[in-house]
Parts: C-alpha cells; structure tokens; sequence
C-alpha cells in the first residue's frame, strides 16, 4: 500500500525478496483500487485465465483478464451482485474477504492470508468506503527487474527484485505482487516470489516479471561449467558474420560445435532444403568425384537457379496463405496460388510481394491476389493474418483483452484494423460450399471500425512508429503497406529471416517462428538482427538470404553431437535432424520407383510441391501433414513423426505396387545386366544419395547370391527397406 506522509516506513527482508511493510502512527493512506487492489487480484491469480477471468467468470464474478479493465472489475465487485461481494457495515464478513481467506467455502480453495498484508490493503480498502480512485493517484509508468541478466551454475537461486515507476517519480517495490513466467522452465524456472533456480541443462531462458500490464524481462545464461580454451573458437572456420556470432554465443555456453559433415550428407541436405527435392544419382555421381575445395559453395549457387526452388517455397506459403477453394471458389483459389508461385518464379522482392498483396484490386479471376480479401472479409480477420505473417506479432488474443505477455491492446488491435475498413467488394459474395462467381476488390469510400468497449470510432494506426502518408491514396491499405515494408520496420525483415533459418536449421531463433515478443526472445538476438539487416540491404531477396546462410560453416555442420553439445537443441551448435516435408518425401519416393502419381486437377508428371489445393486427394501427404483443407490459413506444419506414418510406409498399397512395377526403375534394374556390386552402387546412390560400405555392398551381393534368390524380388525387398529407414524419411 502506499502510506502517507505520517507513517513511520520500516523494511523488513523477508527472503526471498524485500517488502516493505507499514507501522501506522495514524488512519492508513486512502487505498487506491487500481494500483493498490488490482494487482493483488492479479497476483493470486483471481483474475487468471482459469477462475474469475475467463469469458463468462466463475460462479457469478467475472473480473478483466489480468486486469487490464480497472472500472470492469471496480464495478463487478462494487456495484454488481447487488452488493453481496461487499459488507461495509462489518468489512471482515465480505464475502471479497472471506472466500479467498478461506473463511467460508471457495472453489478456488485458500488464496490469501488473514491478517496478511494484501488482506490488510483489501479491507482498509472496504472500511474506507471503496473509493475508485485516491486522491492524487499517481499512473504506472514502467517496471525494471533486478537484475536484469543472470550468468549461472547449475542449481544456483537467486532472487529478483522488480520496482515500479509512477508517474509522481516515486519508485516502489512491487515484488510481492509480480507475477513471474520462464519461457524455458527446464533450463531455468522461477517461482512465484521471483526465485530463479537455474536446471542442470546449458542455454539461456527469459524470466518475465508482469505487474499491472508492464512487462520486464530477466535474462538467464547456464554455460557448461567446464571452460573451454579460447583458442578454440578462434580456429573455428568463418565463411561470414552468421558464423561469427554463432561461435561467440557458444562460447559464452562453453560449447564446442560438431564437426562439417560429409559430402554426401550435404548434397542430400541443400538439395532438400533449397529445392524441395533428392539429389539424382547422377548429381550424387558428379558431386562425390568433384574434388574442388568449393564445390559446396557452387552447389548451392546451381540449386537456387533451379525452377525447383521457387516451387519449394512458394510451397511453403501457399500453406500460409491459401483458403479454402470450397469456402472462396476453385477459380479464385487456382488463380491466388498461380499469383504466390509465379512471384516466387519471377524472384519477385520479398517486400514487393507483401505490397503487392496487401493493396490487390480488382477480379478474383484475374488478380489472384485479391482473393486475400474474399476470403477474409472483416477488418479483424485480416489484422490477425497480416500481424502475425508479416510483422511477427500475435494480436488475436487482443481482439479481446490486453495481450498477456506483451504491450498490446485492444486499442492496438483496432487501431490496426481500421487500415481494413473501408475495402469495397462488388459481386454476389460468398456462398459456400459453392462460391463459384468472380468478385471485385477496391477502396470504398465508406467503413469504420469501433472500438468493443469504448464504441469509439478507431482511426488507422501501426502497432509502432508512424505510417507514412501517401499523397493522393484514398486507399488506406497503401498506407499500411508502406509501413509494414518500410526498411524502419525491423519486424518485417525480421519475422521473414526467422522463417527461413527455421527452415534452414530446423529451428528458428524464436518459436514459434511469428510470435516475435520481448518475453519470447530469440535465442541469438545479434545474429538475428544482423540478418534482418542484411536482407533488407539486398533488396529483400529470398535467393540471397538462403544463399547466406547456406555458404556459412554454420549450416554444414554435422548432427552427430560431442560430448559438449549433447544436450543443445537451440543454439546450433550441430545440424538438427528433421523429418521431410510430406511433398518432399513423396516426390522422393516418385523419384526413387520411377513412378509418377496421378494428382486430380494437375497436369501429368506434376509434383507433390506444385498442387495448387490441399483438396487433390492423397492419403500420403495427409499423412504426412499437410494442412487440413478446412482450416483457416496461416497453416504451420509440425515435422513430429508418428506411428501413422511409419505403418503407412510399411502397407502402402501405392509405394508396394510402384516399387513393382513393369515400368518402374526396380524393374528396370532386375532386368540390367549389371552386377551385384554395380546394383549395389545405384541403389544407395538414387535411394541415400551415397555410396554403399563395403559391408552394405556385401549384404546386397549375398542376397542376390542366395540360394533361391528371384533377382526382381531381392531389389525390391532391398528399396522397399530402403525407403521404411530413418536415413530416407529424415535429413540429416
């Protein structure tokens, strides 16, 4: 609480943290409910997702979730219920009181202390007669957490402090009543007295400290505690400034990276990765004899010249972007993902794209873009699309409330979705399961939005900074284009290079990859910044930012660990094995049977990667999983593996009979003259992508050489084992 002048002030250290505790000389301080109430109800998780804060409250009472609605929850408590939460002819019966001190029965059992500082604030709050407001109540301003990083050992504690600052100047110590979050429990967890205990596994975690809507953040360093020589990281290879700062973050950790992997698990990888495909055998061949000391560096120049890459990763943001062709119409659904690949074949700028989609006018049956905006038709549905695609940024939550883990609020999401109120649509609209017609898009003269609470009319405004004015634009949207593509705007880089080296490496530097916060920091903030910058300063280019990353030591690390990076999982310090993408996997398999699918709605020999709808039926790639048809884009894909999957590669009727088939390459090679040794040879190069030991080319002889032994049957056994192996369906 907050004495007065007259009072007495004693500090008394009650570990784990300071509090500071009241000797009255005269009547209390006049309680103020906002800053005095609120963030006790916050603190004893009152008004918590699970109790009263939820949609509709619990047992009759409902409160803002996490108090981000002072005069909701003063009234709810004062004026609603007709009266029966509060008793101010005898405060200590209140029923405000005497459910949370477990006085009389509470569904959300015992949560504060009779005779206890918060109940003391709370009930000098009732006899004074539940004033809204102090006199002279001063404002929150902003919280700092003491101290602000911590370097650890394994099983150290260590006590934060957090201090508010008001606007009257005043400083206060609000750690009693902060609430306290780790983004990575298992490496560092914090109770809820703001006691960090580091764990016994080496990285960095982010301890968030959330008082009143402000947010600090404490962060925690747990190196190995064997040291590791300097000299060592500085004989490590450094092809750019993505190696540079990847070692300078290991050596803070005390690890040391995996060593380069082989040749061949490099072919294999960057041709999956930048190409969406397997290497051929004779691609295996020819890169296996190149003895050139730069021959990785000129591999991945020659894949990103391949029509392959744009295939592959416009692949990728179909799944981002494309609808529902039952709920927008097939012809305009054809004609958005021909819009997304052909950008992608032509190289289209990265920041020329998304201005090119956020402002799209005129027919769904010639500007594929505009389907964006036939299928997301309020202002709200596209402020969630285009917040967290392109700017990294989650506001869903705050359509509602205040974002619990960040600075936004319902003010920011509103603000943010007037730049969508005034879209003008000419055609007969949507009338799923069917909405076959053509629709036109441009800027209408007309459309607000309005604030949920307030009812206030709310004008165009960026999450941050300013929006630059265009001159002569009746079309809000330009606005916001500029804005959200401006080289200023850090995020837009930012969220697209976070994507592509999650895609590179298997993990981004923030996860998920588009909820960029300051409580969900990456794990490599310098080299995420730098790359931002780098990719702004060319021009916004895909092709080069892969290129980046790709020619970097970095990337061509092995996944096999050492015995000091075992247990690193987000600091790259080893390649991070994943499964294939499900169109990858597929098309390998086209490639290893010879054996081309047959997808409905898609010319002959079309691959996996280029399907225009996740309506063409496959049981494979559904299994392997691709987005569901009837879910809302963006569509994030998991890589986890299952047993679904694995039964599938064993008993699918499709892989047995292309892997046997007449026209197939399993059939073709039966009936070659080559030896055991040579079969041997083409197989481990067209399934693996390597050549075979000798002990697997002495297996392959043996059973061939069996007594018995149907050649045709032998090599089809031999592929379909082959294709069922961790080594196919994984990237090493």
């Amino acid at each position: 609480m907050r004495p007065s002048v007259a009072l007495t002030l004693v500090m008394v250290f009650v570990q784990p943290m300071p509090w500071l505790t009241v000797r009255a000389d005269d009547a209390p301080a006049t309680v103020d409910f906002q800053n005095d109430l609120q963030p006790i109800f916050t603190r004893l998780g009152c008004n918590s997702g699970p109790c009263h804060g939820k949609a509709r409250g619990q047992g009759g009472f409902q409160l803002s979730l996490l108090g981000f609605d002072p005069q909701q929850d003063f009234d709810a408590i004062v004026k609603e219920g007709r009266g029966r939460r509060i008793f101010p002819a005898a405060p200590e019966t209140s029923l405000l009181l005497a459910k949370p001190a477990g006085v009389v029965p509470h569904g959300g059992g015992r949560r504060l202390e009779a005779g206890g500082p918060e109940y003391q604030t709370m009930l000098n709050w009732i006899q004074q007669g539940m004033p809204r407001e102090a006199p002279n109540a001063p404002t929150l301003e902003s919280i700092t957490v003491s101290p602000s990083s911590i370097v650890a050992v394994p099983k150290q504690t260590q006590a934060l402090v957090v201090t508010a600052r008001f606007s009257d100047g005043t400083d206060r110590d609000v750690t009693r009543l902060t609430a306290f979050q780790s983004n990575e429990a298992p490496i560092a967890a914090v109770d809820e007295h703001g006691l960090v205990t580091a764990g016994e596994i080496t990285g960095s975690a982010a301890i968030m400290a959330r008082f009143m809507g402000q947010i600090a953040v404490c962060d925690v360093l747990i190196p190995r505690t064997e040291a590791v020589d300097k000299q060592v990281y500085a004989e490590l290879p450094r092809h750019s400034f993505i190696d540079d700062l990847v070692w300078q973050n290991l050596q803070r950790l005390n690890i040391i990276p995996s060593a380069v992997c082989d040749d061949h698990t490099f072919l294999r990888r960057a041709t999956t990765d930048i190409c969406g495909r397997i290497p051929t055998v004779e691609e295996v061949t020819t890169f296996l004899a190149d003895n050139a000391a730069d021959k990785r560096a000129r591999l991945v120049d020659r894949l990103l010249l391949e029509p392959d890459f744009a295939d592959h990763w416009s692949n990728k943001w179909v799944d981002l972007l494309r609808p529902n062709p039952y709920h927008v119409g097939i012809k305009a659904t054809f004609n958005y993902d021909h819009w997304i690949r052909q950008s992608f074949h032509e190289r289209k700028p990265w920041d020329q794209f998304v201005r090119e989609l956020l402002t799209a006018k005129g027919s769904t049956f010639h500007n594929g873009a505009v389907t964006m905006f036939r299928d997301r038709r309020e202002p709200e549905e596209l402020t969630t699309l285009v917040s967290q695609l392109f700017v990294g940024v989650r506001l869903e939550c705050t359509k509602c409330h205040h974002h619990p883990f960040e600075v936004w609020g319902q003010d920011d999401f509103y603000s943010f979705a007037a730049y969508f109120s005034k879209i003008g649509r000419k055609g007969t609209g949507i009338s799923a399961p069917i909405s076959g017609s053509e629709e036109f898009v441009f800027a209408g003269r007309s459309g607000s939005v309005s604030h949920p609470v307030t009812g206030e009319t709310m004008k165009p405004r960026p999450l941050f900074g300013d929006s630059p004015a265009i001159a002569g634009q009746e079309d809000l949207r330009e606005e916001l284009a500029a804005w959200v593509t401006s080289p200023q705007n850090h995020l837009f880089a930012e969220v697209m290079v976070n994507r592509v080296w999650a895609d590179l490496m298997n993990r981004g530097f923030v996860e998920p990859v588009d909820d960029m916060r300051a409580t969900n920091p990456p794990t490599n903030g310098p080299l995420l910044k730098a790359l931002g910058e780098y990719f702004r300063d060319s021009g916004f280019s895909l092709t080069e930012l892969v290129r980046k990353i790709a020619h970097s030591h970095v990337y061509q690390l092995s996944s096999l660990p050492n015995e000091t990076n075992v247990s690193d999982t987000r600091n790259y310090s080893r390649h991070y094995r994943h499964r294939l993408r499900a169109e990858v996997l597929l098309d390998a398999v086209t490639q290893v049977t010879g054996i081309e699918p047959e997808f409905k709605a898609m010319p002959p020999n079309s691959s996996a990667r280029q399907l225009w709808t996740v309506r063409s039926e496959s049981l494979f790639l559904d299994t392997f999983g691709r987005p569901d048809p009837n879910q809302n884009p963006p569509c994030e894909r998991t890589t986890d593996s299952t047993v679904v999957q694995s039964l599938h590669l064993m008993n699918s009727e499709d892989i047995f009979r292309n892997i046997a088939s007449e026209q197939g390459k399993t059939r073709a090679l039966a009936n070659s003259e080559l030896s055991a040794a040579e079969i041997s040879l083409e197989l481990y190069r067209r399934i693996f992508n390597r050549e075979p030991t000798a002990d697997e080319t002495a297996l392959v002889t043996e059973l061939l050489a069996a007594e018995g032994a149907i050649r045709q049957q032998v090599i089809e056994d031999i592929t379909w084992a082959m294709v069922n192996s961790a080594e196919f369906v994984f990237q090493d």
